[in-house]
């Protein structure tokens, strides 16, 4: 047969004791199964004039001499440092002196609060029993508190209540309950976050050359179709020369906007050369205006020629005013 801890009779003591005192005073006490125990033995909802209040509280019972302190006594923190001080009902810490038959209790959310690292244990000082003749004033400054912090829980039933009470224990507010399809991808961002952000801007600043070569893809064949209708020179050869100027402004576009400068000039005749020769095929699909293809078979021949040079002086020239200028200020 199995056998029965022997520290079970002392952590039950505990619970016992205080189970009591709150339910001779008519509160409400739902006890938490051991399996789901994670650092709170019970929740507790309040009532005045035998009617419920809208105040809950989580309290975690501990019982015995390890918890016996020279001023007083302490509650270990250890793994619930975040869940007690981030709950959105207070969580209580209450002591039983078995030798004394005494409570003695604290209000572990409102001490974590004021620090960012755990402290290892928390103070339960000798000043604050919990009897008969206490039970008022701990209601009222717990009530109190949880007023301040905006912790009240209403329902129709207590069963409603008590579900709202374990939903805001594990922090399923819900303007923040998780969503399981996302939390995981949300971790990896949060984890992973400032190189996502360098992602992000880079996927921003490549946004006008990932739309230009959807639209390059898009109108090749049409581009194809009118170069061979207007010229007898490779269509593929000039439509490539001019994709490549496009091409290579796009670039250009990309690299100021990942320093954080917007090149609106490049910008512009950028869009007006891709906007004049992608409406070529709806204008004339088979290239077969005479002279009208003609033209733009020489301007899609010229300007890329022209352009191209054009932009590597103009960018050339702007690098090596930034060097000098760079360069005068580390010699002055």
């Amino acid at each position: 047969m199995s056998t029965v801890r022997a520290s079970r009779k002392i952590e039950r003591a505990g619970v016992n004791a205080l189970r009591a005192l709150l339910e001779e005073h008519e509160h409400i006490v739902q006890e938490i199964d051991g399996g789901n125990d994670h650092g709170e033995d019970m929740i507790v909802n309040f009532t005045r004039a035998g009617k419920r209040t809208p105040y809950w509280v989580a309290i975690q019972v501990k019982s015995g001499k390890k918890y016996k302190r020279a001023n007083g006594y302490a509650i270990p923190v250890e793994d619930h440092f975040e869940d007690w001080r981030q709950s959105r009902i207070p969580i209580l810490g209450v002591v039983y002196d078995m030798k004394k038959r005494e409570l003695f209790w604290v209000n572990l959310t409102d001490r974590l609060k004021s620090t960012t690292e755990s402290p290892g244990w928390v103070q339960v000082a000798n000043s604050c029993p919990l009897n008969s003749e206490t039970i008022e004033n701990f209601y009222t400054e717990v009530a109190t508190y949880a007023g301040d912090e905006r912790m009240r829980i209403r329902a129709a039933t207590e069963e409603e209540a008590l579900s709202e009470a374990v939903r805001a224990r594990k922090g399923l507010d819900p303007l923040t309950a998780p969503n399981p399809l996302f939390e995981g991808i949300a971790d990896i961002a949060l984890k992973y976050e400032e190189r996502l952000k360098v992602v992000r801007r880079n996927l921003i600043a490549a946004l006008p050359m990932m739309i230009l070569i959807i639209l390059m893809l898009w109108v090749w064949p049409y581009q194809i179709r009118f170069a061979e209708g207007s010229s007898d020179m490779p269509a593929w050869l000039w439509v490539s020369n001019l994709y490549l100027f496009m091409f290579i402004m796009a670039l250009v576009v990309f690299f100021e906007l990942r320093v954080g400068r917007f090149p609106i000039e490049t910008g512009k005749w950028l869009w007006l050369l891709a906007g004049n020769f992608f409406w070529l095929p709806v204008i004339d699909a088979d290239g077969d205006r005479g002279w009208w293809g003609t033209f733009w078979i020489v301007a899609g021949t010229f300007v890329p020629s022209f352009g191209l040079k054009l932009l590597i002086v103009t960018f050339v020239r702007f690098a090596m005013d930034r060097i000098r200028k760079r360069r005068e200020v580390e010699v002055a």
